[in-house]
């Protein structure tokens, strides 16, 4: 049976936002995708939801928010899913397989997250919830503690690339400027982010202030439908093929650097969709601190381990470049509101496809890649996406 297709979405602006919980977040994002989608909530056979939490609200049992936000959802079938920072993802994939196995024709997906209230100190100590506390709720810096290490053993083993830092992040807070929902839409520049400063500081290890994404508010939706249903609405971008792969949460169990479930995720995808890395037009990929995005180059095949520094300096990933990755500004410039982050990733790369990107937009984009991790590289989704109308 053919995978289900995208047929509209939402998305509100990443940041600070004055929606005070992810019941109003949910809300500002499933109303304009059922209006994109040309549906009303009847429509709807199933409800996705993908909210991290974990501390940063009291209210949970978040599913059945998406009811108090429209109470025309009062007896859709609606589900939570949780996946570390591949919630998003988790909700997108078990909603393809309620639409694969029959059970409904259209869903409604939506991934939020409320972080800005949260004080940063605890916002650190919640997301090290995606690590393995028993060995890991010691590191200083939080989840940045983490990727700091991983920094500072990939420097070690390849030597100080610091700067290729600096250029990852600098191009995508570039890339940003063109994004209406980004949190930060501000061109930093290499110099700012080679420079530790009073303004870009040391967070962890070798990574600065401008390696590391964003605290933010935010929310995305997409609406599916089968394939048959899809040809007949107003647009549909298909999923060429799709992957899901997981590794041992553990650091001390595994060799981090080789990224190995991101590689065999990325792997089986493209197997799976018959094509290479130089048959897609751009990548969303998950930009959680820049060192993440070097390794995911490599991870995804444009080079070999230890190299992944060659690919941000010889533009391969800019936007003129072989393969553009994160032309939405990633969640470095867009943002990261944990739950929403893998379906906005859809999102960027939906918009690209139906040629719908505004100023984002990269002229002739006709198949794209999504990468999205929870974790350090633990859960390990990727996505191969084509228009089909």
């Amino acid at each position: 049976m053919p995978n289900p297709m995208i047929v509209g979405w939402g998305h509100t602006v990443f940041g600070k936002s004055d929606l005070e919980d992810t019941e109003a977040l949910m809300a500002a994002a499933i109303v304009p995708a059922l209006d994109h989608a040309g549906i009303g909530a009847g429509d709807i056979d199933g409800i996705f939801v993908g909210v991290f939490n974990n501390g940063f609200s009291r209210q949970d049992f978040q599913a059945a928010l998406v009811a108090m936000g429209d109470e025309a959802f009062a007896h859709i079938p609606a589900t939570r899913y949780e996946n570390a920072c591949a919630t998003g993802s988790a909700a997108l994939f078990g909603a393809m397989d309620f639409i694969a196995s029959g059970r409904g024709r259209i869903a409604l997906v939506v991934g939020a997250e409320k972080m800005t209230a949260t004080p940063t100190a605890e916002v650190g100590d919640i997301l090290l919830g995606a690590s393995y506390r028993r060995e890991e709720a010691g590191v200083e810096a939080g989840f940045a503690g983490l990727f700091g290490q991983i920094a500072g053993s990939y420097f070690q083993r390849h030597g100080d690339q610091s700067e290729a830092l600096a250029m990852i992040a600098a191009k995508n807070h570039a890339n940003g400027m063109a994004n209406p929902y980004a949190h930060m839409r501000k061109d930093l520049g290499i110099a700012f982010c080679n420079t530790v400063s009073e303004k870009n500081p040391r967070v962890a290890g070798p990574l600065r202030r401008s390696d590391c994404s964003l605290i933010s508010d935010g929310a995305a939706a997409l609406v599916l439908a089968d394939a048959e249903t899809a040809m007949g609405m107003r647009r549909a971008i298909a999923f060429r093929a799709r992957a899901q792969a997981s590794d041992i949460m553990a650091l001390s169990r595994r060799d981090v650097l080789e990224f190995r479930g991101a590689r065999l995720a990325w792997r089986q995808a493209l197997e799976a969709a018959g094509v290479a890395l130089d048959d897609l037009s751009l990548v969303e990929t998950h930009d959680c601190f820049t060192i993440a995005e070097m390794l995911e180059y490599e991870a995804m095949g444009l080079a070999e381990p230890g190299q992944g520094h060659r690919v941000i300096r010889e533009g391969m990933t800019a936007r003129g470049g072989r393969l553009p990755v994160n032309l939405s500004g990633g969640l470095k410039s867009k943002g990261h509101p944990i739950g929403a982050t893998g379906v906005s990733m859809h999102v960027m790369a939906a918009m690209q496809l139906a040629g719908e990107a505004g100023e984002m937009q990269l002229p002739g984009a006709t198949m794209a890649g999504v990468f999205n991790m929870g974790g350090a590289a633990v859960a390990n989704y990727v996505s191969i996406l084509e228009r089909a109308r």
